[in-house]
């Protein structure tokens, strides 16, 4: 029994070995750093910031949709009504699609930039290469999406996600966990590229007189913010069809119905329903991501 013992020691050492030798190399990746970097940078300003989601998305549904209610009166009655840990209703899926989301964003950008990139991008190149990362996140991560706005609009009750996933599967199919594909897209390929365009802009203003400094990730911060007003205000309209798609899918099945549903109900205005708390949720949550990345990739070296 004891020379079974020690004689099975060795073989399994090799493949022990080789394992750990696999997991080093991939650990040791740029792309990979890149996408872990984003994953954490993502889960932080999740977990801030997601109260400000919901607000928005209560906003944004059709029982606030046709009133002029503001979004402090929406969070005093999430607070009466479903008690202040409520305001973080929907932080699960929001975790599970930011995290890998923010990730795969980051990991296939700088795949982008290390292979396809030039030193000193234009503005052109910034806005491809941002909107082509966020088209493969975006596809890839939209099941999560359509979960997450469901469980911040109060009008869904799921007992878990993995139960979300399945209960919408078999009322609605695939048509259901990919509701709203268009919209999202039109939302977030044209803010990633807006954002990126204008955030690497200011940083090549920005950058060179604060090298050295220690001010590198107020100055991220500070652009990051500015970057992502600029992205949230043109991409409103889309975000707010991209939201009564997703919690009324079977009502509104064409573009056409959503956009007439809105303008019927607020007016032009109806398309900018919630973009105080988008704006401040996407423009902080965005700026922190971009700062907590960029320093994680300057201690490891990266760019």
């Amino acid at each position: 029994m004891h020379a079974q013992e020690v004689s099975s020691t060795p073989a399994s050492n090799p493949v022990q070995r080789l394992l750990k030798e696999k997991m080093d190399v991939a650990l040791s990746s740029p792309v990979m750093k890149s996408f872990l970097a984003g994953a954490l940078s993502g889960s932080l300003s999740t977990l801030l910031l997601q109260p400000l989601d919901l607000v928005k998305t209560r906003l944004q549904s059709p029982v606030y949709i046709g009133t002029n209610t503001g979004m402090m009166h929406v969070v005093i009655n999430v607070v009466r009504q479903e008690k202040f840990l409520a305001l973080w209703n929907g932080v699960w899926p929001s975790l599970m699609r930011c995290a890998p989301g923010v990730g795969l964003y980051f990991g296939t950008l700088h795949y982008l930039r290390s292979n396809f990139g030039s030193l000193n991008p234009k503005a052109l190149e910034s806005l491809c290469m941002g909107m082509t990362a966020r088209s493969i996140a975006g596809v890839l991560m939209l099941p999560i999406t359509v979960i997450k706005t469901r469980y911040e609009s109060g009008a869904f009750k799921y007992r878990g996600l993995t139960s979300a996933l399945v209960v919408t599967y078999k009322a609605e199919g695939f048509r259901g966990l990919y509701s709203g594909l268009a919209p999202t897209l039109l939302r977030d390929v044209p803010f990633s590229g807006i954002y990126l365009m204008f955030y690497t802009r200011l940083q090549l203003y920005t950058k060179p007189s604060m090298v050295g400094g220690g001010m590198e990730p107020l100055v991220d911060f500070c652009n990051g913010v500015m970057a992502g007003a600029l992205a949230s205000i043109v991409t409103q309209p889309a975000d707010v069809i991209k939201t009564n798609i997703q919690l009324h899918p079977k009502k509104h099945r064409h573009l056409k119905q959503v956009l007439i549903y809105i303008y019927q109900k607020r007016g032009l205005g109806g398309f900018w329903r919630g973009i105080v708390p988008r704006t401040l949720r996407r423009t902080v949550m965005t700026a922190m991501a971009w700062t907590v990345f960029e320093e994680i990739m300057r201690r490891c070296k990266l760019k």
